[in-house]
């Protein structure tokens, strides 16, 4: 699943568009709209050609990637206010298709509505797209809105509900229930209804028992229908002779097969099993049991507030102005990610959020769903309170509040016992030293061509990066062994074994061997740094060798 919560046009300039060197003031002289004293020349600027576009080019390209990044079974979540709504669904319906539309949500902020406008506004939208609709039954979860009442059925593990559909759509016919078909009550008679030929004639000319005909027949508003053309007699929880009843019916088909089955419970199309009863009204009823049962709404409301989001985060040391209440999120996870081994992406991750959701699901229903949350290098907004207690870009707001997640978690539902561990990673150019070589001075190129890895590296790093060329993920179990004095990173339990450091000895490389037979992993690959072996050429031939002897084909230097 992907939720993104993208910067709102406001129409006032933002970081996350692609030409940084262009302003709004420049672009507002060039195009005319001001004079060269920054005076307005148009009142309109909201219906300028800049004032869309600007917010199309950024959010058009991240969507692309977002849809490339889903799973078939995926979904995306995308929050907005009224200023790109339009936009953003027309933006959606060409990169998605507007078929793989799942939803548009309108979230009840039920916060501050203290403005100057003469509606007050209290709400914002969240549009969900599948990836692809085919897959929509495991796409969506199985929620329940926490709105819906608690004795509803829907949390009782089954559906039920009255067969009669009385419309021309489904125009009425004779249909016998046996002797032994069941019953809800004990014990219930209800008489047959006396009927002319003029009744069938007109129902059948109309396709539906109308309320003209209703009142004309004495047909009750409850019990009437289906009509009862026998007398309905029940006395053990069962009909004790057959009894035909005349109406238009949904499951016809699948009420039949109940009946050709014996009245023994049977399969719908999507395997839940449905069985057939008589009610106290004298009414047929279907029962459907299902494990779990779905009941998304599209209006969402309360899901928190960003106020007191706010006032939550700052108590711990995290100033962000417009946080999103973590409970929305969560119970958008839920629906996206039901599968409790889900990968969930944010890439504007800003306050962190949907890491804070992801933990608290986890740590609700012991989920071990891996979250990936991408912020920009964006500045904090000058003189404001995170830029007053030292915070200078807002990932570093990001790691303050998933650090501080666990504790609010723990305050809330007391579980501590989940994995609220994260790594942080800083995209970088390589690792690896280019040799741009001088011809006319080659002494100096030829020292740094020497050193493969540049100066202000660490292990870690080039790690990383070693990972990344491997295609292993970053979230793989990684631990260090020291050998010989050297330090050794294990990962995956021995899939690859990494050892960055200098004077690399035989005794080492045959400490590794060992390792790597006490872990017998299907498979290893082996990786040095090359200026490990300093100048010795033979104790690195006789690394790769030692190393062939304990079965490690694949062994590779930096």
């Amino acid at each position: 699943m992907i939720y993104i919560d993208p910067p709102y046009n406001t129409g006032k300039d933002f970081v996350y568009k692609d030409n940084f060197q262009d302003n709004i003031k420049n672009y507002l002289e060039v195009s005319g709209q001001v004079d060269s004293e920054g005076n307005k020349l148009s009142t309109n600027a909201e219906t300028s050609g800049r004032y869309h576009s600007d917010w199309l080019n950024m959010i058009y390209p991240r969507l692309k990637l977002a849809k490339n990044l889903l799973r078939d079974d995926g979904v995306i979540f995308i929050s907005i206010d009224d200023n790109e709504i339009k936009n953003l669904k027309a933006v959606c319906d060409e990169i998605f298709d507007e078929d793989n539309l799942l939803g548009q949500f309108i979230w009840n902020t039920e916060g501050n509505t203290d403005n100057q406008y003469k509606v007050k506004v209290n709400h914002e939208y969240i549009l969900a797209y599948y990836k692809n609709a085919n897959f929509s039954d495991s796409a969506v979860g199985h929620v329940i809105d926490p709105n819906t009442p608690e004795d509803s059925n829907l949390r009782k593990g089954f559906a039920d509900n009255n067969i009669n559909k009385n419309n021309p759509a489904n125009p009425p016919s004779i249909i016998e229930l046996p002797a032994g078909f069941p019953s809800s009550e004990d014990s219930l008679f209800y008489g047959q209804k006396t009927l002319d030929k003029k009744f069938f004639e007109i129902t059948e000319s109309e396709k539906y028992i109308s309320e003209e005909v209703k009142l004309n027949y004495n047909l009750e508003p409850k019990s009437g229908l289906p009509v009862k053309l026998d007398d309905m007699v029940i006395e053990g929880g069962k009909l004790i002779k057959p009894c035909r009843i005349y109406v238009g019916l949904a499951n016809k088909n699948k009420l039949l097969e109940f009946i050709d089955n014996g009245m023994k419970e049977i399969p719908d199309e999507n395997g839940e099993m449905i069985s057939f009863y008589i009610n106290a009204n004298a009414g047929v009823r279907y029962r459907k049991k299902r494990e779990k049962a779905r009941n998304i709404l599209s209006v969402l409301k309360g899901f928190g507030t960003t106020e007191k989001n706010k006032t939550m985060l700052k108590k711990k040391g995290v100033y962000f102005d417009y946080p999103k209440p973590y409970q929305l999120i969560e119970y958008l996870i839920s629906i996206g990610c039901e599968d409790k081994n889900s990968i969930f992406l944010d890439f504007f991750a800003g306050s962190a959020t949907s890491a804070h959701s992801v933990m608290k699901l986890n740590a609700s229903d012991n989920g071990k769903r891996k979250y990936i949350l991408v912020q920009l290098p964006e500045r904090v907004k000058k003189n404001s309170e995170a830029e007053k207690n030292g915070f200078k870009y807002v990932s570093e707001l990001s790691l303050k509040r998933i650090k501080e997640s666990p504790a609010l978690i723990e305050e809330e539902i007391g579980v501590q016992d989940y994995d609220s561990g994260f790594k942080m990673l800083k995209l970088a150019e390589t690792n690896i030293r280019r040799w741009d070589a001088d011809f006319d001075d080659l002494e100096p190129a030829l020292q740094l061509a020497a050193k493969s890895i540049k100066e202000d590296r660490t292990p870690e790093d080039v790690l990383y990066e070693i990972l990344l060329k491997y295609g292993i993920e970053l979230t793989t179990l990684i631990e260090e062994e020291t050998i010989e004095g050297k330090t050794v990173f294990v990962v995956g339990a021995g899939a690859l074994i990494v050892c960055l450091d200098d004077d690399i000895t035989e005794a080492a490389v045959e400490g590794i061997a060992a390792l790597i037979d006490d872990l017998e992993p299907e498979s290893t690959q082996v990786v040095f740094r090359d200026e490990g072996f300093g100048n010795d050429d033979n104790v690195k031939t006789n690394a790769v060798q030692i190393l062939k002897q304990h079965g490690v084909e694949d062994v590779k230097s930096i």
